[in-house]
């Protein structure tokens, strides 16, 4: 599959969907939503129905899904829950304002990079368009109720506890918004754990935004930092909050309308100067303590496999909870359900390598193999291949197992890398680099921030590579070859072929 995608002529349309709310209704109506009254999280029901659902319709799949009532510590809560809300590519066209809906992949992958493509400014850089601040902040649908002082009280909503082996129930789903005059804006996707009523741990993980600000306002002096918490926020600032859009001190907020094509409304917070998203489902306010910390974790990691516990990590004293009538609670189940949009990471690593190569045609990350990337390229000379997959494998992030393919190979499905793998694929095309920089909790690793990597050029060798001297056709060459017809004889007659089918 080729997924070069040509440059824009005209920018984006500005999205309709202000909240996730507005994005799951869109959802519900193509049926992609699945309703269930109650269940019991107190015997795990909600976490095994989640990997019952991946399990019986596919990770590709498997539909979103709401619980209204969770039994949670002997007591019935109210939701709304949310889990697996993103990550499917027509799910993903939905977002991204694709006209023509499809549920072939392929096709809604190339639509959705090309809508992607149209976000980006001039120079290859995403798209910026600064928030703009609600003139009365009584219209923000994120303080419909506020709390302060005696109200307070986290435990009361249906934050869940995924796994009997992690530390404690969890706000997994987060867009955790720190401002300093000196050391920028942050708006990053960090786990906090509920430690009591007004209290939760914050997880940023060491070199990330959030982590640096606040340890560089510690070694500043600073006692104490203000933060504020988006749960449930619009899809587009949860794009810009759990991906790598924005550099060091740029505002994640900018690129959320950036994606969305007009401003993200904002509006202050009621402690403190932070502007947070108006439309997300509720915001938690509160003060990080520089000088203290507390034991955080361990918590189920996004492998699969259960993290360490995190000894003196940052929490949060709340100073005040303020959320829509009835939020909804966005879960994720870490390593497991589609919980991000996955288009803005895909794209920009894309627009990004395709800068260094230029014959790449296709980039993508299977889903479930964290740590494996495929790239396709349209391969002309000798060590092309190899070449393209060290400029992958030098990203310090995901990229353990790099696999370079030809442009024909559709990297979107698996058993098409298998097949370059055991038909083009000679073990000696591969280059292991022993010891080298991986940041990501790969259960695998020895040591904390080091692990070793592949690049396998899967592409079909050449004969000055060591290839055969011709490759034998392929078989669906020769049928279009042979017979142009036929292919357009069937996608002619398909509705007709499955209108008996169930």
């Amino acid at each position: 599959m080729n997924a070069a995608v040509p440059r824009p002529v005209s920018p984006p349309s500005g999205s309709t969907f202000d909240s996730i709310r507005d994005y799951v209704r869109e959802l519900d109506a193509r049926g992609r939503v699945l309703h269930v009254d109650a269940m019991d999280q107190d015997q795990y029901e909600v976490t095994a129905f989640a990997y019952r659902l991946i399990d019986k319709f596919g990770i590709e799949q498997a539909p979103a899904f709401m619980v209204d009532r969770i039994r949670i510590n002997g007591q019935w809560m109210e939701g709304p829950l949310l889990a697996n809300p993103y990550g499917r590519w027509p799910d993903e066209a939905v977002l991204f304002g694709v006209p023509d809906i499809t549920s072939d992949y392929q096709q809604m992958y190339r639509a959705v990079m090309q809508e992607m493509e149209k976000r980006l400014d001039p120079s290859g850089g995403w798209r910026r368009i600064p928030p703009v601040e609600l003139s009365d902040p009584r219209a923000a649908p994120c303080k419909q109720v506020i709390l302060k002082g005696d109200a307070v009280d986290i435990e009361k909503f249906a934050w869940l506890k995924n796994n009997p082996a992690d530390a404690g129930r969890y706000v997994n789903i987060t867009s955790v918004i720190m401002d300093d005059p000196e050391f920028g804006k942050n708006t990053g996707t960090y786990r906090c754990q509920v430690r009591d009523g007004r209290r939760i741990s914050i997880n940023p993980e060491p070199s990330q935004h959030g982590w640096r600000i606040l340890t560089a306002m510690r070694k500043r002096g600073d006692k104490v930092a203000k933060v504020a918490i988006a749960v449930g926020a619009d899809p587009f600032t949860f794009c810009a909050s759990s991906t790598k859009m924005a550099g060091f001190r740029e505002d994640e907020l900018e690129f959320a309308g950036g994606l969305r094509g007009r401003p993200l409304e904002v509006v202050k917070c009621e402690t403190s100067h932070i502007r947070v998203p108006a439309h997300a489902e509720m915001i938690i306010e509160g003060e990080v303590p520089l000088d203290e910390g507390l034991d955080e974790g361990p918590y189920g990691e996004m492998y699969g496999y259960l993290g360490p516990m995190k000894p003196n990590n940052f929490f949060m004293n709340i100073q005040c909870i303020t959320h829509r009538q009835q939020p909804w609670i966005v879960n994720s189940f870490t390593g497991l359900t589609c919980d991000m949009p996955r288009s803005p990471q895909i794209a920009a690593n894309f627009f990004m390598y395709r800068k260094l190569i230029p014959n790449l045609t296709g980039l993508y990350s299977p889903r479930g193999a964290n740590g494996v990337i495929v790239i396709s390229i349209d391969k002309k000379l000798p060590g092309e291949g190899m070449a393209a997959g060290q400029y992958l494998a030098a990203n310090v992030g995901l990229n353990k197992v790099v696999i370079v393919v030809d442009k024909d190979i559709n990297i979107l499905e698996p058993s098409q890398i298998l097949h370059a793998l055991g038909a083009r694929w000679q073990p000696s095309a591969s280059l292991m680099i022993p010891r080298t920089q991986m940041m990501m909790p790969d259960p695998s690793r020895t040591h904390w921030a080091l692990s070793s990597k592949m690049i396998i050029d899967a592409t079909r060798q050449l004969e000055a590579e060591g290839g055969p001297k011709s490759w034998a056709p392929l078989n669906r060459d020769l049928l279009v070859k042979g017979a142009p017809g036929c292919f357009p004889l069937v996608d002619g007659k398909w509705d007709e072929y499955l209108k008996d089918w169930k």
